[in-house]
């Protein structure tokens, strides 16, 4: 969990860390590229990011209960499940 209440991650290896997450609705989830190549995440229905570049963060907000796939276009076996409570 990151210092503000968000959750952190991490990209690495073409994989999520961790696997899977557990949040409260409207969390905020920085995902951080550490891998040397691009990624591109998205949730089908809640959001759908532009390439980022290593190093690059995006932060997203989880604004509805459920359980959620994030997945990367760029390497289709990554994948995460982010449950919102």
């Amino acid at each position: 969990m990151a210092a503000d209440g968000g959750h952190l991650v991490a990209q690495k290896g073409r994989a999520f860390h961790p696997l899977e997450l557990t949040i409260a609705r409207n969390d905020s989830v920085t995902f951080t590229n550490e891998d040397s190549f691009i990624h591109q995440i998205y949730v089908d229905g809640l959001f759908d990011s532009e390439e980022k570049a290593p190093g690059e963060n995006l932060n997203e907000t989880f604004p509805r209960a459920g359980t959620f796939a994030v997945r990367c276009h760029i390497h289709p076996t990554m994948r995460m499940t982010v449950t919102v409570k």
